[in-house]
């Protein structure tokens, strides 16, 4: 017997929940660019990575960040070096875990949206950091 239908559903924060719709959209909008979604919210010990797609080759591992205000940085600064390493360490994992993904390439992506700016409401850094 599976007892988790038996469990009620975790409450969802609205901040999760913005969450949730942010990385719809960055997903939908990668898509759009031709990036094939592998994984969403890939969780381990490690950390969670939000997307993990494919871009031809390429394995690309993706973290959105949405930021309403430009304040502090905006959502691409808000990548600290220390969420870094905790991407890396998920990454690794995955494709410990994921043996067809050994070989191949990899980077690392932040997905920058930016509601309040109309210049550029979305940025995508490519290749935003390494290992």
């Amino acid at each position: 017997m599976d007892i988790r239908k038996f469990l009620p559903l975790r409450a969802v924060s609205p901040r999760q929940q913005q969450g949730r719709e942010a990385e719809a959209r960055a997903q939908a909008w990668l898509e759009e660019r031709g990036l094939r979604l592998l994984a969403a919210n890939y969780r381990c010990r490690y950390g969670e990575i939000d997307l993990i797609m494919r871009h031809g080759e390429v394995l690309v591992f993706i973290e959105v960040r949405e930021r309403k205000h430009s304040s502090f940085g905006g959502a691409a600064a808000s990548v600290t070096r220390q969420k870094q390493e905790k991407i890396i360490a998920t990454a690794q994992h995955f494709l410990q875990h994921q043996p067809g993904f050994h070989h191949a390439p990899a980077r690392f992506d932040v997905l920058a949206l930016n509601p309040g700016n109309t210049a550029t409401p979305i940025d995508w850094l490519q290749a935003a950091f390494t290992l």
